[in-house]
């Protein structure tokens, strides 16, 4: 699985016009399914990510976890994260797992994030989002379960 991590200020996610989803403080995560991922792959990243050390501490130094802080997360599913561009201009993006089995760990790993202790919103899979949020910092982190 890949995750783009944002530390945000706060994070929203609209869908025709009607906005679905609210986060306060914490994190905006962008998770895709990769071909060959696993529910195992789920729990492992959100675990993970529930404890990477992103948020300042009384010294202003990155220190302090999601779960530390008692921040939010919003979490959106992103194929596109999936993309190759080794090849001309067009991304490819087979290797992205196929839409159920993309729905399925997506769900997974929002619910092994809650299960982690962090208040989790979501997006709506396969949906046309906007998404809207303020990074703080900015930190922004990758994260690919592949690169172990």
């Amino acid at each position: 699985m890949r995750a783009l991590i944002q530390r945000a200020r706060e994070g929203a996610v609209t869908v025709a016009g009607e906005e679905i989803a609210r986060t306060g403080p914490g994190m905006v995560i962008f998770v895709c399914a990769m071909q060959g991922d696993g529910e195992a792959d789920a729990r492992r990243l959100a675990a993970k990510i529930a404890r990477l050390r992103i948020f300042r501490d009384g010294e202003g130094r990155m220190n302090r976890s999601i779960l530390d802080c008692g921040g939010e997360a919003l979490v959106v599913s992103q194929f596109t994260l999936a993309a190759d561009t080794r090849r001309g201009n067009r991304p490819g993006f087979s290797a992205a797992a196929p839409p159920d089995e993309g729905r399925r760990l997506y769900e997974a790993f929002a619910e092994a994030l809650a299960g982690e202790g962090v208040p989790v919103a979501t997006g709506r899979f396969g949906a046309d989002m906007a998404v809207a949020l303020v990074n703080d910092g900015p930190v922004t982190i990758w994260m690919d379960q592949a690169e172990r």
